[in-house]
């Protein structure tokens, strides 16, 4: 299979990861903490680059393509890889909110998606949250121009790949732990002035909305 992502870089202005230092004085070491020791519930200052960000998951891409066989192989695999994410991201945002709540409808479910998780991961809220008008299961979440994708170029032939699977995955595990099943896929969905829109389409189980009506 042709390799689906190619990637450029912004310019090495750009802030770097930070990872663990060492400074000597007199003799004494005085050593500053990494990342992974970070308190959680602080995020100024800990943000990590976009470069670095596109080239952790150029990474990701090029080890799920070892291990596919086609493109809706290759997108299943994205979405497991952002599933495992999307587990650990919930309990880290509930964490952070000083004051956690377990959402029990279908709409503050997305709203939560929709800003803290797209915040969370993106320093942005998503661009639009919808419900499908033709199903009434189903509702979509769109970003004009997502990042995660931004420095990726996708070949002709592989032109049905969206690997923004990895964040329908992301959600899927949300929606999953907070007791709301669903089918999350991701879809290129370009309009005037965004080519690169993509869609998150999701569609809820049978039990969510017999419970959601049960609520009303």
């Amino acid at each position: 299979m042709s390799d689906p992502s190619a990637y450029a870089y912004p310019s090495s202005n750009s802030a770097r990861l930070s990872t663990t230092s060492s400074v000597y004085t007199d003799g004494r070491q005085n050593r500053t903490k990494s990342l992974l020791e970070r308190n959680l519930n602080r995020t100024k200052g800990a943000e990590v680059s976009l470069s670095a960000l596109s080239f952790l998951f150029s990474e990701m891409i090029q080890y799920a393509q070892k291990r596919v066989n086609g493109i809706q192989d290759l997108e299943r695999k994205l979405n497991e890889l952002g599933y495992r994410v999307g587990l650990r991201m919930l309990e880290l945002l509930v964490w952070r909110d000083r004051n956690p709540k377990r959402e029990t409808r279908v709409l503050s479910i997305l709203y939560f998606i929709h800003t803290a998780l797209w915040k969370g991961l993106f320093g942005k809220q998503a661009d639009s949250l919808e419900k499908s008008t033709e199903n009434e299961d189903e509702f979509m979440i769109s970003d004009n121009e997502p990042i995660l994708t931004k420095y990726i170029s996708v070949p002709r032939e592989l032109s049905q790949l969206n690997c923004n699977a990895f964040i329908a995955g992301v959600v899927e595990a949300i929606l999953d732990s907070a007791q709301f099943p669903a089918r999350v896929t991701a879809h290129t969905v370009p309009i005037d002035g965004f080519p690169l829109r993509t869609t998150i389409l999701i569609k809820f189980d049978k039990e969510v909305l017999e419970r959601e009506e049960m609520l009303k």
